[in-house]
C-alpha cells in the first residue's frame, strides 16, 4: 500500500473502532476521495455512500444545497461546503461525511477565488458541522486533487481522535 492507501486504511479502520459508515460528498475531487476508500478490501464494511456532485443542480438536487446558498456564496465556499457535508450525512446511513468543493483548474479562478482554493466540510454525528479552508498552491489540477482528498481524510482521521 502506498501512503494514499495508508491513510485510507487509517480512516476507515477509525470508522470500524467507531462502529460508523461514511459518506462522501465530492465536487472538485470527482469522486476520489471514495474511490480511494473503496480501493481497500473489506471497506464495504464502513462506506455508506459517495455522492459525487460536479454541478450546483446535483448539490441541491442530491444533498439538499439550497440554492440561496450558491446564488449568494458561489459553489466554492464555507456555506457551500456546510450543507454538502449536512446534506451527505443527512441523506446516508454515515456517522461521518466528508465534503469538498473547490477550485482544481487550470481554469475557473479569480482574484476572490484563487485556482488550489478548497473548502471542505466535516459533519460527524451529534456534533456541529466544521468548515476549513485551504488554499493549495498552483502546481496543476491533479496536485490540487490529490492534497484535497489527502487533507479531507487528515480531517476525518483528527475528527475521530485518531
Amino acid at each position: 500500500m502506498n501512503d494514499w492507501g495508508d491513510l485510507a486504511d487509517r480512516f476507515l479502520k477509525a470508522c470500524a473502532r467507531r462502529k460508523i459508515l461514511v459518506a462522501t460528498a465530492e465536487s472538485c475531487t470527482g469522486g476520489m476521495i471514495i474511490s480511494l476508500l473503496t480501493d481497500i478490501p473489506g471497506s464495504s464494511s464502513m462506506v455508506d455512500r459517495g455522492f459525487v456532485t460536479y454541478s450546483n443542480e446535483a448539490k441541491t438536487e442530491m444533498l439538499g444545497v439550497s440554492e440561496e446558498t450558491l446564488d449568494r456564496h458561489g459553489a466554492v465556499s464555507a456555506e457551500t461546503a456546510y450543507e454538502m457535508a449536512d446534506g451527505a450525512l443527512k441523506n446516508s446511513r454515515a456517522g461521518i461525511a466528508l465534503a469538498v468543493t473547490g477550485i482544481a483548474g487550470p481554469d475557473g479562478g479569480s482574484t476572490e477565488k484563487p485556482v488550489g482554493l478548497v473548502w471542505f466540510g466535516l459533519a460527524l454525528s451529534g456534533k456541529p458541522v466544521v468548515t476549513e479552508k485551504r488554499i493549495f498552491q498552483n502546481l496543476g489540477r491533479d496536485y490540487i486533487r490529490r492534497q484535497t482528498t489527502k487533507h479531507a481524510l487528515e480531517m476525518g482521521l483528527l475528527a475521530l481522535g485518531d
